[in-house]
């Protein structure tokens, strides 16, 4: 069986463990927060993942495809959602000062995140497309594909947070975390440009 499926498991590890917004943003809560207080963002966000994958396994993904307009609002919130939180982790130092990160995001916020993506949608139909004779109806393929990114993404997650842990015990003075945090805010705002550029 672990044959049968193991070129989605490649897939859906080499997808989820690329640099962007989730990464960056579990990076970033994992140097502010720790691993612990971050796993909320983190398991939002696989959860989001996995229900995107799902759906588009049953074909919601079409139905954006064929609403530009949807497509357009959800571009919109979710660049807005990402370069409200690029500023709030661009502006914030060392985690004992700060005052404007006082908590770690939500599940929810984690999960919205991956609902305002197109990209992650668009992942979800090309899988859906690709591994299609994986199940027998879109049911099953949409289970299959939601419970492999959801894993995918929690340990691909769970990695780069430990980084951003590994990473915060490096640094010893103010000015190197805001230079860290000014960096992870940066590279945030910079993982909404592919979401802008066509398919």
């Amino acid at each position: 069986m672990f044959e049968t499926i193991f070129p989605l498991v490649l897939f859906a590890l080499v997808s989820t463990s690329t640099p962007g917004m989730a990464t960056t943003l579990s990076t970033a809560s994992g140097a502010q927060f720790g691993f612990r207080r971050s796993v909320p963002l983190m398991a939002g966000s696989a959860a989001g993942l996995a229900t995107v994958a799902a759906a588009g396994a049953a074909g919601l993904a079409g139905l954006l495809a064929a609403a530009p307009s949807l497509q357009l609002a959800m571009k919109i919130a979710g660049s807005l959602y990402l370069i409200w939180l690029a500023v709030k982790i661009g502006r914030s130092g060392p985690p004992n000062l700060d005052v404007a990160m006082a908590k770690p995001n939500s599940f929810f916020g984690g999960a919205g995140l991956q609902w305002m993506n197109p990209k992650g949608w668009a992942m979800g139909l090309g899988a859906a497309a690709s591994f299609a004779a994986l199940a027998n109806g879109p049911l099953q393929l949409a289970l299959l594909l939601g419970a492999v990114f959801g894993l995918a993404a929690a340990l691909s997650l769970s990695a780069w947070c430990v980084a951003g842990t590994l990473l915060a015990r490096l640094l010893r003075t103010e000015r190197q975390w805001r230079v860290l945090n000014a960096v992870l805010g940066l590279l945030l705002a910079a993982s909404i440009i592919p979401m802008w550029q066509p398919a």
